[in-house]
Order: structure tokens, then C-alpha cells, then sequence
């Protein structure tokens, strides 16, 4: 239920920005809403030490944490933590991961730029605790 709720909340924020756009002198320059129909946005809990698997989006993934602490790491890059109101960025095809912080549950809200997941291997506790 809370997903659609923010699903539905999304849907009347880029309605309501593209009439903002279309009726009030906000921006300078040109500037227009895009259609969001490959876009999905899901909410996830993560128990501390809770983790994903090694995995990549065809087209990115943006990770927002609303709550906690979370670790993520692209593959062949150094582990980052990220606390309430950090984000991240992996790119199409970027082989990554992410969860909560150790001895700290986190909330994420990650938004999909359309495309398939692929799921790779489990990410080890020497990857998950930076080594």
C-alpha cells in the first residue's frame, strides 16, 4: 500500500511540475518535463548488515537513503558509506551493491531508469566490511 502511495505521489509531483513549467516563470532558459514511463521507484528496508547481491542495471540505478546508514561499492572501486539524505549514482551496467551499515537498519528509495537487473555473486563479508 505504501508503495503505491509513493508511486502515486510521484505521478502528481511530475504532473504538477509540468504545469508549473507551463504556467509560472520558474526557469531561465528552456525547460521541459520528460515522460517517466521506463522510470520505477521502490522503497526497501534493509536489517543492519542486510545486503544485496553483486548486481548491475541495464540503464543506472539512483539510491536515496531516507533512514540510516548504507554501505555500497562499485566493483573495482572503494566501499562508501552513506548516511540519511546521501545519494548514489551507478551507471548503466555498473556492477555494484548496497545495504544497510553494520549495527544500523537503513531505508532506501531507488529509482530504475528502465531495463533488466542482472544478479551476479554474493558479495562476501571481507567485501561488505571493506577489504
Amino acid at each position: 500500500m505504501r508503495r503505491i502511495a509513493l508511486l502515486a505521489l510521484f505521478a502528481v509531483l511530475l504532473v504538477a511540475s509540468g504545469y508549473a513549467q507551463q504556467n509560472a516563470p520558474r526557469f531561465t532558459g528552456k525547460s521541459a518535463a520528460m515522460e517517466g514511463k521506463d522510470l520505477s521507484v521502490a522503497r526497501r528496508s534493509f536489517e543492519a548488515g542486510a545486503r544485496t547481491y553483486w548486481h548491475s542495471h541495464a540503464n543506472g540505478q539512483l539510491i536515496m537513503v531516507e533512514d540510516g546508514r548504507m554501505r555500497t561499492q562499485k566493483k573495482g572501486g572503494a566501499m562508501r558509506e552513506l548516511g540519511k539524505g546521501d545519494s548514489e549514482y551507478a551507471g548503466p551496467n555498473v556492477i555494484h551493491w548496497h545495504g544497510a551499515a553494520p549495527g544500523q537498519a537503513a531505508v532506501q528509495i531507488n529509482v530504475g531508469f528502465g531495463g533488466d537487473a542482472t544478479w551476479l555473486d554474493e558479495v562476501t563479508d571481507a567485501q561488505y566490511n571493506g577489504k
